[in-house]
């Protein structure tokens, strides 16, 4: 099974992000620490982990809680 990330604006549109494909969920979760700002930045508002096409969780806000 392959992970990827769904990218979405606020609203829960998909929207273009990075189209990577990884191994594992623990690949694909070190994959976002290191990346989540910069798709911020890039106008992505929300992430959903998917295992082939299935929800493993989400939609995840990238802002801070507060």
């Amino acid at each position: 099974m392959e992970y990827r990330w769904r990218y979405q604006d606020a609203h829960g549109r998909d929207v273009a992000g990075p189209d990577v494909m990884f191994t594992d969920q623990g690949e694909a979760e070190d994959w976002f620490s290191a990346q989540w700002r910069d798709l911020l930045d890039a106008g992505v508002e929300q992430v959903t982990l998917l295992r082939s096409e299935s929800e493993v969780y989400g939609p995840m806000s990238l802002h801070p809680a507060g």
